[in-house]
């Protein structure tokens, strides 16, 4: 496993990192949760990424994750959590005033059962809260020593050099990650935000690189039973599965193919050409998704012939345009 440099810092991440968004919930730890973490692990992934409403139930992925990772040695492994969006009722349990964000934080770590996160994000903007106040709030985390880093995620390359700026003014801990949504599909970080990161000295992890497994091979012959698209509220729409959206995933698995990998491989290959890309991050089901996804950091050169290749390919896509400027 590769391990990155995170934009200016001395804080190094592996190539992939795993994901709790997905699967990990529930009441208690399944052993399907262990044998993926462990296995992660032992393939190199030593950081962790969750967020205080992960689940579901809200809350429980931090809960499981957290008994699996006490047998893990806490000084080789990055715990990761957010803020911001909504997590409990009232006016106080979302977005990203001081209340919220301190106290979700004391939160998670009590459900984590940890003294610190590595890094702690503000989760999405708030154009409701002042800037100042929202990364106030995370320089408090660090001053406090509940965070040793902070960082954002979602936002875009304006509000991005704005809140490098409040940060620098304030004289406030820096920011030293941002974490947006990225992939072959949704390139909207291509247009400002990894050139502002990189100025800033921020390091990138890219969510979402596998766009809610549609960069896989499981649609390849349309949509199974069963499959995240097809259950009620899908963070996949109807629109993003059209038949011509699918023909186009059928050509870049060809051409995945002709590389030696799988579509998923080079979807997360594709994200980590780009060397100021700190880190994909993927979610997984199973431990054995987690062995293939992770021989994608064996092979993240590309050609230019290659590159303009699937450019022309993903040329076909129909899918909103807010994806890409969001």
């Amino acid at each position: 496993m590769p391990y990155r440099k995170c934009g200016r810092w001395g804080l190094k991440l592996p190539a992939i990192t795993l994901g709790c968004w997905h699967n990990f919930g529930g009441g208690s730890p399944t052993s399907n949760q262990k044998e993926m973490i462990y296995t992660a692990f032992d393939q190199g992934i030593t950081h962790f990424d969750l967020a205080n409403n992960y689940g579901p139930p809200y809350g429980s992925a931090e809960s499981n994750v957290g008994q699996i990772l006490k047998d893990l040695p806490r000084d080789e492994i990055l715990i990761t959590s957010k803020a911001g969006y909504d997590m409990w009722p009232g006016p106080y349990g979302e977005w990203g005033s001081r209340k919220y964000m301190l106290a979700s934080l004391d939160q998670s770590l009590k459900r984590m059962k940890v003294d610190y996160f590595d890094l702690f994000y503000s989760h999405r903007f708030d154009p409701d809260t002042p800037l100042d106040e929202t990364i106030g709030a995370l320089d408090t985390a660090v001053s406090q020593g509940k965070a040793l880093y902070v960082g954002i995620s979602s936002y875009s390359a304006k509000s991005t050099q704005d809140a490098v700026s409040v940060s620098k003014n304030c004289n406030f801990t820096p920011l030293a990650i941002h974490q947006p949504n990225y992939s072959m599909l949704n390139r909207w970080i291509e247009d400002g935000l990894i050139d502002t990161c990189e100025e800033r000295g921020l390091g990138i992890i890219a969510f979402c690189p596998l766009f809610q497994g549609l960069l896989t091979d499981k649609y390849l012959n349309g949509l199974p039973a069963g499959s995240r698209a097809t259950i009620q509220n899908s963070p996949l729409r109807k629109n993003e599965l059209s038949e011509q959206n699918l023909t186009v995933i059928r050509e870049l698995n060809d051409h995945a193919e002709q590389r030696g990998q799988t579509l998923a491989q080079m979807a997360l290959s594709w994200v980590l050409r780009d060397n100021r890309v700190t880190s994909a991050l993927i979610g997984a089901s199973s431990s054995t998704q987690i062995l293939e996804n992770v021989k994608s950091v064996k092979q993240t050169a590309f050609s230019k012939d290659e590159l303009l290749k699937i450019d022309r390919i993903l040329a076909k896509i129909n899918l909103p345009k807010s994806l890409w400027s969001s």
